[in-house]
C-alpha cells in the first residue's frame, strides 16, 4: 500500500515535502528517469537523502507522489454549458500540462520508465483514469442536453482528442499550439456525434 499525500502535517514538514516533490518533477524534466536518484532529488531539494528514504522509501514512490500531486493540481472540470467549448477547454488544459514545467521531458521520462517499472506504469494509468473521470462528467452533461448520443464512451473520446497532441509532441517533435488542441477537440466531437464512440 502506498503512503498517502492527502494528509500531510503542516509547518516545516509540509514545506519540506512540497520542496522534495517539486524537486522530483524538476529532476524528471532535467534528466532521463534512469539518471534520477534519491540522491539527486535530495540535493536539488536541499534535504538530506536519509530524510527522503525515511519518508518515501524509494525513488519510485517519490516519483509516484510527485506526479499524482502535480496532476491533481492541473485537473479541472469545465462547465461552459456546451460540449464543444468544454472539450476545447479540456484540450487546452492537456496542452498546458504538456508544455508546463514538467512538460514533454517528464512525459517522455515517465513513459520510458513505465515500460520497466510496474509502479510507474500504475501511476501513468492512475493519471489517465483521473483525466477520464473528468471527462465522464462532461460527457454525461452533454448527453443530458442532447448534444451527444447516449452511451458515448468518455475514454474513447478522450483518446481521440488528445492522441494528436501527444503525437505532435513526442513523435513528430513539433510545437503543440492552441489551434492543435482545438482541432483535436473538434475532430473528436464530430466523431462522437456520429456515434463512433458509443458503447
Amino acid at each position: 500500500m502506498h503512503p498517502t499525500t492527502s494528509t500531510r502535517p503542516g509547518g516545516r514538514t509540509a514545506r519540506t515535502a512540497d520542496a522534495v516533490l517539486a524537486a522530483t518533477i524538476d529532476e524528471l524534466a532535467r534528466r532521463p528517469y534512469a539518471e534520477v536518484t534519491v540522491e539527486t532529488i535530495a540535493l536539488a531539494a536541499g534535504v538530506h537523502k536519509t530524510t527522503l528514504y525515511r519518508r518515501w522509501g524509494s525513488k519510485e514512490e517519490l516519483v509516484r507522489q510527485a506526479l499524482v500531486a502535480s496532476a491533481d493540481a492541473n485537473i479541472a472540470v469545465p462547465d461552459t454549458g456546451r460540449i464543444d467549448s468544454d472539450l476545447r477547454m479540456l484540450g487546452r488544459s492537456v496542452r498546458s500540462t504538456l508544455l508546463s514545467r514538467q512538460g514533454a521531458a517528464v512525459t517522455t521520462s515517465v513513459l520510458v520508465a513505465a515500460a520497466a517499472s510496474p509502479v510507474i506504469r500504475e501511476v501513468v494509468q492512475q493519471l489517465w483514469r483521473a483525466r477520464r473521470e473528468v471527462l465522464v462528467v462532461v460527457v454525461e452533461r452533454a448527453v443530458g442536453r442532447g448534444e451527444l448520443p447516449a452511451g458515448t464512451d468518455p475514454a474513447r473520446l478522450l483518446e481521440a482528442m488528445v492522441a494528436p497532441l501527444y503525437y505532435r509532441l513526442l513523435v513528430a517533435g513539433t510545437d503543440v499550439t492552441p489551434a492543435d488542441a482545438d482541432l483535436g477537440a473538434d475532430a473528436a466531437l464530430v466523431a462522437a456525434r456520429a456515434g463512433l464512440f458509443t458503447r
